[in-house]
């Protein structure tokens, strides 16, 4: 995986603590950040969400994004 570099202003403090919990865990402080950032859900397209999953063939094929618009504006006005 190809790796690049990132420049992050922190309160100096901050950074001597979080240096240190590194060396007292022995890892670095760009591990800590990588796997902190790993734990951010990745953007990935709904397609295979759990709910696109359930909801998928409940309307007709024929039904097009204008006919729900016209529902919608027919409901509620």
């Amino acid at each position: 995986m190809e790796q690049t570099k990132l420049t992050v202003r922190v309160p100096r403090d901050l950074l001597e603590n979080v240096k240190l919990y590194a060396a007292q865990n022995n890892t670095t402080l760009t591990k800590l950040i990588e796997a902190y950032l790993r734990r951010i859900p990745a953007q990935a397209p709904l397609d295979d969400a759990p709910i696109v999953r359930r909801l998928s063939g409940i309307l007709s094929e024929s039904i097009s994004t204008q006919d729900y618009h016209e529902h919608l504006e027919e409901k509620y006005g």
